[in-house]
Order: C-alpha cells, then structure tokens, then sequence
C-alpha cells in the first residue's frame, strides 16, 4: 500500500505531530469523506511507501530519519503572492528545505510541483517563465524533475474568481510555456512533465509521465501496483494511492484550492483536531464502523 500524506490537505505542514504520532503508534483511522461513518483502519506494517504532498516540508524534516519506510517528497512552490496564497510560507525558505531533503534522501525521490499555473493581468507570461527560471536556477543540483499543472475551475476557484482573475490559456499560451519551460528546465538539468492534463506539452520538449509512475514505486518497494482508479476517467496512469487528508482542513488558504472550499467548515475543522486522535480531525464515535485497510 502506497500513502499519499496528503492531496486533501496539508498534513506536513500543520498536522506533522498528529502524523508521527500515528507512525509511532503503529496506525491511523481515515474517515470516508462520502460516508462519513465509515472508517478505514490502516496499519503502517502493510505500507510500503509514503509519499509526503506539501508546500512546507519544513515540520517533517527532523523525522525522515525516523521514518523506517521508503519516502516520495512532492513539492509545490509557486509564484504567487498573498493574495492568492495568505498562509504560505516564503518561497526562499521552503527552496533551503528542498536543498536539505534532497540531501538526506536523494533528488531522485524529490519532485518539485509549479502547480497550477493561471493566468492574469498581474501573473502574466513573463512572470511565470522569470518565476520558473530563478527557482530552476536555485535549485539545479538538487532536484531532477519538475510537475505542472494548469488551474482548472473547481468550486473555490469559480467562488474566488474576482481575486484570481484568471484569464483563458490559449494555444499560444501552452506554446510559449511548454518551449520557455522545457528550455529552462534542460538548462538546469531537469525534467519538467505534466500529468493527466489536457495539454501535456510534450510536442514542446515536455515528457510525458505521472505524478508517481509504476516503474518509481517498483524501484523503492519490488512491488507491483494497479492504476489509481479514482482517477480512472481521467485515464491517470499513477499508482493506486490511499489519502488519509481530510477536505476542508488546510490552513494555507490558497483562493486556488480544490480541496478547501469552505472557510468556515475550515475554521471548525482545524479547531476539532486533536493530535492524539486516531483520526486526523475530530474522535472516533460509538457508531462508527471501522474496517482495516489492507
């Protein structure tokens, strides 16, 4: 079994207590978030990889050592400022992390993620190819490859529209980012891919690949792994995946957001977490049905 810490919210970056208290206590409780009485019950010793999701790694940094399981950083650094990202910590500061973790587990296992990509009056073309060009240029040495994503408009997005201002991305728009990019990237020694995108940009000089391919997981667990079929109708050729995240719990508060879409139920979410619980947010009840995940 391979985890994904987390696509449904930062777990790194807020809730790293909770989560080593879980590896140490040898489990953790995931609530389905469509039956919501419904409980997965998931034993470190049937996972096999963990793959740590995150725009601020900083909190996780100090246990990599302590982790006895092979481990996946996915990075997200971008460009925009606090009017799209409140909570995000400086972008110099999470770029030393990067340096540090690719130290201590090698550039092969760290992917940096420039995701999503708008665009708009204030975050216009150049912006994005000056942004991509001096985090490639700080980064050469330490990281291999590079994941965009284009933003797509999910409920937060439409309901932050006037904030965002994003802009349509035309064909020309994809050209000139796939060149400049694929460019720049080769200039630093890396890779840059999208995945299950529409425009995958790879008659540009991308490649083509997944966020985490078979072949990756084969390497660091000797195992074999269907298709993640939550994401099968998007024909996503990634490894199946559990998340044990929580929407609607990520104090980053980026207006971009597909897993928070609602300030409010944020605010009590993050007030019912307890990094002693089994679950991420708020207790296990009598009635809950818990199954283990295996």
């Amino acid at each position: 079994m391979i985890l994904n810490v987390s696509g449904r919210t930062d777990i790194v970056a807020f809730y790293t207590d909770w989560f080593m208290n879980r590896y140490k206590e040898g489990y953790v409780d995931v609530r389905n978030p469509y039956y919501k009485k419904q409980v997965s019950r998931i034993y470190f010793n049937n996972v096999d990889l963990i793959l740590f999701c995150t725009k601020n790694p900083l909190p996780i940094i100090k246990y990599i050592n302590i982790i006895d399981k092979p481990i996946i950083f996915h990075i997200t650094i971008t460009p925009y400022n606090k009017d799209i990202e409140p909570n995000v910590t400086d972008k110099k500061i999470i770029i030393d992390a990067v340096k540090e973790i690719s130290n201590i587990i090698g550039k092969d296992n760290i992917y940096i993620r420039y995701d999503p990509i708008f665009i708009s009056d204030k975050y216009n073309l150049e912006y994005h190819k000056k942004a991509f060009n001096k985090m490639c240029s700080l980064l050469d040495g330490y990281v291999n490859k590079i994941i965009v994503s284009f933003l797509d408009e999910y409920k937060n997005v439409k309901k932050n529209k006037n904030i965002i201002k994003y802009k349509e991305i035309t064909k020309e728009d994809y050209k000139e980012i796939g060149i400049s990019f694929s460019t720049i990237a080769k200039k630093h020694n890396m890779t840059v891919q999208t995945c299950y995108e529409d425009e995958n940009l790879t008659e540009y000089g991308f490649i083509k690949g997944e966020c985490l391919s078979h072949e990756l997981a084969y390497k660091l667990t000797g195992k074999k792994y269907k298709n993640w079929t939550a994401r099968k109708e998007k024909k996503c050729n990634c490894v199946e995946m559990v998340d044990i995240g929580y929407y609607n719990s990520c104090n980053h508060l980026c207006k971009y957001c597909y897993a928070n879409y609602d300030e409010k139920e944020i605010n009590n979410n993050i007030k019912r977490h307890n990094k002693k619980s089994s679950l991420l947010i708020g207790e296990l009840e009598s009635d809950d049905i818990i199954k283990e995940r295996s």
